[in-house]
């Protein structure tokens, strides 16, 4: 029987072409485009689950108040907070500390090996996290000082090594950056996996801080550098023990070793934030790990499950426009003794074979599309990672052949049940008529699926404007063809270094492709160290305030045209290579009304306390953003430092740029010898904090190109059926004199009345969801009102030609033609 029907439902695909075509290219768009957008959202959603321990594993977070202001909400904290918490309570099974370097060298004999992230790390890491060593003991690896954990990728990158080869890596030595004592490999790690909020290509004992930074990253309860991650113990029945009851006993522990701000000037508040929400739910500054936007991504799942309801809704649509069409194949059946179960077995029938046909087309479609996705959005998704390497592993893959099973099966049952409750006598007597609850239904999943459409365009035109915003605003200064060089990291800091850098520069801007150049210790875009119980000299303030602080020498204003308001710029004999001998400073107009200053031109030879010593302010610059709009402006500091490792920004002319970095580069290694030349450009660097929010609006425009399309396509099958059936009520209106006009506008204005429905509906839904993500930023725009008109007109628009070709198409028929049988 089974055999009967699918052989039966295949020869109506065949016999109706275009239904059939509408109908599998909306489903095919729609589970192509459910399946990438769940690829993206599997990977999201699967970040640091691959730790056994996962569920048991929190950060430490430290929020910090001044005069009971939040000034820091970060995930740094001091040395002793993991160590201490694990003593204190016996909650905590374990701990580690982590120091981020970042961008290091690694050298081997003469060679050099750029390494994008390290990590400096305590003895427990590689027990407390999952990142197995393929040789070394976890234990022991990172005991020792100048102890080195490589990547597989490094070991093989650097020593040229394959997998059989590793054992003899241990032992061998490696040196980092401009240290003179070797770091010995005691293990080599398996390489990180790309959903872990965790990156690095090298682990460095964090005994090795001691001998270079001190016995402080030991002991101190005021230096904050260190992140802290805690393992509690496991409950009775395996679950871990309440994080949250935890949480309650830390204002005690604040008080205990803080009491109050005696101690670091500042209130001290913990909290323990779950592993498994690092990667998607951190608001927080000094961010160690890769981070995005949960709000994004749930966004993105269900922009999914829309589409896929919108392609299953234009099947229910389509198979019931075509009732009275199979009216007569129903009653025929029903005389010759098919039952309504019968029927049911034969119309679900077709449906399962519309839905498999679509949805292998699709899953070779996604195949297809899989590196365009992937170059779009700069993650490695695949099927795989859906399947069973992503989120919820083989349960995933279990739970979306559900989804889709039960989505198939619905999606088929309404025209079954429809189809099969015709009465026999009715319909081969010619009596059938429509049902008006059929209509409405139908009416019903129109406005549903433009609903979903509208909201999707509203989403996507506001996006795409706040990021628009963000990028052409007016930050406060000039980035515009700047070019940033990395310094000289290989380079010693002597009393030479200050001439040398700025004799560097002198040279640099005698080529002819270069109009300015400056050094500066930080660069705009990155996030600036901060200092706190900064004082005003003379205030009766008993704490101070915090302010952001940035190196800049005396060219760095000029260059990115950053306006000075009051005072002087910075002169030669400001700075020096003893830094305990600078004493002058400029500050920005926020640090003026924060410090208490009446205004830019006063502040100028105001005294104010910072690293324990006195300082002048010589100058005051305007405010300007320093970080991306998401932030707010920053009080800054700015201080006459230079520094090796530092930056070099270079306004460069565009006629013939690649020859001006190479001049640039040839300066660089003349005066720097050994060290590696490594530019980028300044615009492009800042735009990388828009990154995210770029590869969301991409995603949002081509998903909601998609669904409006899925929708258009319903629009476009069930006008065609609809307006067949009204094919002798045209002919008769032509007959009786109606124009071509009157004809498309009449057989038009009932979609478009639902469109309109459509597009009330989804603009109080799409305002609220669009000022969701508005408040992740600090500046943005104002959601207007004619961004929902022209949301609503482009969706009408793309309505109106959906029907009007159809509508044209019958209007111009010849009515002898439709009332010849009349």
């Amino acid at each position: 029987m089974i055999r009967n029907y699918l052989k039966i439902a295949f020869r109506n695909l065949l016999k109706h072409k275009i239904f059939s075509l509408v109908n599998v290219m909306g489903l095919v768009v729609g589970i192509t485009a459910c399946l990438m957008i769940l690829e993206y959202v599997s990977f999201e959603l699967n970040f640091d689950q691959f730790h056994q321990d996962v569920n048991r594993i929190y950060r430490v977070t430290n929020d910090r108040f001044q005069k009971g202001k939040l000034i820091q909400h970060g995930t740094i904290t001091y040395p002793t907070i993991g160590k201490t918490m694990a003593k204190d309570y016996p909650e905590v099974e374990d701990y580690t500390t982590i120091v981020g370097t970042g961008r290091v060298k690694l050298r081997r004999d003469k060679s050099l090996y750029p390494e994008e992230n390290s990590l400096y790390v305590d003895e427990h890491f590689l027990t407390f996290f999952t990142f197995p060593l393929v040789v070394g003991d976890p234990k022991t690896a990172l005991k020792a000082p100048n102890s080195l954990v490589l990547t597989e990728s490094n070991a093989q990158r650097i020593f040229g090594a394959q997998p059989k080869d590793y054992a003899s890596l241990l032992g061998q030595s490696l040196y980092i950056d401009l240290d003179t004592e070797p770091f010995r490999i005691t293990g080599i790690v398996k390489d990180v996996p790309a959903a872990s909020h965790l990156q690095f290509g090298a682990l460095v004992s964090y005994e090795t801080l001691v001998r270079t930074w001190g016995s402080w990253v030991k002991d101190s309860w005021e230096g904050s550098d260190m992140w802290h991650y805690l393992k509690l113990k496991p409950g009775q029945s395996g679950a871990p023990v309440d994080a949250t009851a935890l949480e309650q006993k830390f204002p005690a522990f604040s008080e205990r070793y803080f009491k109050g701000d005696k101690v670091s000037g500042s209130v001290e508040k913990f909290y323990l934030q779950p592993l498994r929400k690092a990667h998607l739910y951190s608001d927080y500054e000094y961010e160690i790990g890769v981070v995005n936007n949960g709000k994004a991504v749930w966004t993105m799942l269900i922009i999914a499950v829309f589409i896929l309801i919108i392609a299953w809704v234009n099947y229910i649509n389509l198979a019931t426009a075509r009732s009275l069409e199979r009216a007569k194949e129903v009653g025929v059946r029903k005389v010759a003794g098919a039952s309504s179960g019968q029927l049911i077995g034969q119309f679900l029938s077709e449906s399962v074979l519309l839905n498999a046909v679509a949805f292998v087309l699709a899953l070779l479609l996604t195949l297809a599309l899989q590196p365009v996705l992937n170059q779009l959005i700069g993650k490695p998704l695949s099927l795989a990672v859906l399947a069973g390497q992503g989120y919820g592993g083989s349960l995933m893959t279990l739970a979306l052949v559900g989804i889709f099973a039960v989505g198939i099966f619905l999606s088929g049952f309404y025209p079954a049940f429809a189809l099969s409750a015709f009465q026999a006598i009715q319909v081969l007597k010619g009596s059938f008529k429509r049902s008006a609850k059929g209509v409405w239904v139908r009416k019903s999943l129109v406005v549903f699926q433009y609903t979903a459409s509208v909201v999707l365009i509203i989403g996507t035109f506001i996006v795409f404007r706040q990021i628009e915003f963000m990028r052409k605003e007016n930050l406060g200064f000039n980035m515009e063809q700047m070019l940033v060089v990395s310094g000289p990291d290989l380079t010693r800091w002597d009393s030479t270094a200050i001439d040398r850098i700025n004799s560097f520069k002198t040279e640099a801007k005698r080529l002819a492709g270069v109009k300015a150049a400056t050094a500066s210790v930080n660069l705009l875009g990155n996030r600036l160290p901060r200092t706190f119980n900064v004082k005003r000299v003379g205030s009766n303030e008993e704490k101070g305030v915090t302010v952001s602080r940035m190196g800049v020498d005396l060219d760095f204003f000029d260059a990115y045209k950053i306006k000075m308001l009051a005072g002087r710029n910075f002169l030669t004999t400001d700075s020096n290579p003893n830094g305990n001998k600078v004493v002058n400073a400029v500050i920005n107009l926020s640090t003026v009304r924060l410090l208490g200053l009446k205004d830019a031109v006063s502040a100028v030879g105001q005294k104010f306390t910072l690293f324990g010593r006195e300082w002048e302010i010589v100058g005051v610059v305007s405010d300007f953003h320093q970080q991306s709009l998401r932030h707010p402006i920053e009080p800054i500091v700015f201080l006459p430092f230079y520094a090796n490792g530092g930056f070099y920004s270079f306004k460069v002319i565009s006629n013939d740029l690649e020859k001006t970095i190479d001049q640039i580069q040839e300066k660089f290694q003349t005066f720097f010898p050994g060290n590696e030349f490594s530019y980028s450009f300044m615009d492009e660097r800042f735009d990388q904090q828009y990154r995210d929010d770029q590869v969301f609006g991409k995603i949002t425009t081509f998903f909601s190109f998609l669904a409006v399309l899925i929708a258009s396509l319903g629009l476009f099958g069930l006008s065609s059926y609809t307006i067949a059936q009204r094919a002798k009520e045209i002919g008769v209106r032509k007959v009786l004199g109606a124009s071509v006009t009157s004809i498309v506008a009449l057989l038009s204005k009932d979609f478009l009345k639902l469109v309109v429905v459509a597009i009330v509906i989804a603009s109080p839904i799409a305002w609220y969801a669009v000022r969701q993500w508005l408040d992740d930023f600090a500046y943005k725009i104002d959601v207007s009102w004619w961004i929902f008109a022209i949301a609503g007109v482009l969706a009408v628009g793309i309505a109106l030609l959906t029907v009007s070709f159809q509508s044209i198409k019958a209007a111009l028929m010849n009515p002898v033609k439709t009332l010849r049988s009349e």
